[in-house]
């Protein structure tokens, strides 16, 4: 099995299947009469998106998740709706982001040598040195690798990078996004591919070239299901200070490090890895990633204990009902295949069979249900 080409699916279907959390707006950002622009190629668009450096600027990203999950008590994260957050670049690697909460805030610094991750809920500020493990990474480099994309520039070249050779690539007109003129990149999956999903749309900044919103649509409606933009944005030089920081007064300063595995999750890992090794099925837009998870690993992992001393782990406070929750994400079905849950959202779905069978992906339940018969 190639692993890496598991990493990249389990990735795309992360990123299509709304996974990340990341969502769209229903009216775009900075709406505005359409701009006239020079005629483009889509071809040069696609060049674009993958190859742009990123300049300095200063905005605001505007998500929301309108992806048909119904609200969770105490996991209103995976549920729909909007956030917002902001963030700041030298184009030089420095950066700042803000995720502002109901009633608290965090802040990630990286002043180019050291990360600051600051929590004001509990007065907490963690350290990193570039390098140590469990450092966050945000990376705007379209060279760079193994990073999560936080921002429409990242999270479209990821999309395109992984389904443009599946899919009809046209120019449809031009748009403004957070005041700026922008192409309109359509990215349709091709007659032969099989999924929920009807285009990805991403509106590239005529100037800079680079991408300002992504958004994914689904068969059926006009309303897009997955949308990351920019709200507002400034583009030029950012004042320095930005990139600085000083813990505040009081505040607790830690460098954490990624404590050695406990026995019994070694164990755990090394059966999972042993026992459910995904396999990626079908290619590009109907993609479907299947594995096989050994009976009662859910349930051994809800129970792991989550000592408040081990840094990087939250405090589950008791087990989690893993199948309580699933029942509420799901509907029970059953075919030639076996028995299990099923869980659709609008941009795919996730079927889970009673004997521990997985199949995920942006696809409809025919296909997830032929991908799980396959797993042995």
């Amino acid at each position: 099995m190639n692993r890496r080409r598991v990493t990249v699916v389990a990735a795309a279907v992360g990123v299509v299947a709304g996974a990340t959390g990341l969502g769209v707006l229903a009216q775009p950002a900075g709406a505005g009469p359409a701009p006239v622009l020079p005629d483009v190629s889509a071809e040069s668009l696609v060049e674009s998106v993958l190859t742009a450096k990123p300049s300095a600027f200063g905005g605001s990203v505007e998500v929301r998740n309108d992806l048909g999950v119904p609200a969770l008590a105490g996991l209103p994260q995976l549920s729909d709706g909007e956030s917002r957050l902001r963030m700041w670049t030298d184009g030089e690697g420095r950066v700042r982001v803000q995720l502002p909460t109901a009633d608290s805030e965090r802040t990630f610094v990286d002043d180019g040598s050291t990360g600051w991750l600051w929590n004001s809920a509990d007065q907490t500020v963690a350290k990193f040195a570039h390098g140590s493990a469990g450092e966050p990474k945000i990376d705007l480099d379209p060279e760079g690798a193994g990073q999560l994309p936080p921002d429409p520039v990242s999270l479209s070249r990821e999309v395109v990078v992984k389904i443009k050779e599946y899919s009809d690539v046209t120019v449809d007109g031009t748009a403004r996004v957070a005041g700026r003129p922008t192409y309109e990149l359509v990215l349709t999956p091709k007659p032969t591919e099989r999924t929920v999903l009807r285009e990805v749309r991403v509106a590239i900044d005529s100037e800079l070239r680079v991408p300002l919103r992504l958004a994914v649509l689904t068969n059926g409606t006009n309303t897009p299901a997955v949308q990351v933009g920019f709200a507002d944005l400034e583009v030029g030089p950012q004042d320095a200070a930005l990139f600085a920081f000083t813990p505040p007064a009081g505040a607790k300063v830690t460098e954490p490090e990624v404590g050695e595995p406990t026995e019994q999750e070694r164990e755990l890992a090394e059966g999972l890895l042993a026992e459910a090794a995904p396999e990626v099925r079908g290619e590009g837009w109907d993609v479907v990633l299947t594995a096989k998870v050994p009976a009662g690993a859910l349930t051994a992992l809800a129970g792991q204990e989550q000592p408040a001393d081990r840094p990087g782990r939250g405090d589950r406070g008791g087990e989690v009902d893993v199948q309580g929750l699933l029942k509420q994400l799901g509907k029970q079905v059953s075919g030639p295949w076996g028995s299990g849950t099923l869980i659709t959202t609008r941009v795919g779905g996730v079927l889970l069979a009673d004997d521990g069978r997985v199949a995920l992906g942006p696809v409809p339940e025919q296909v997830l249900t032929e991908a799980i018969a396959q797993v042995k």
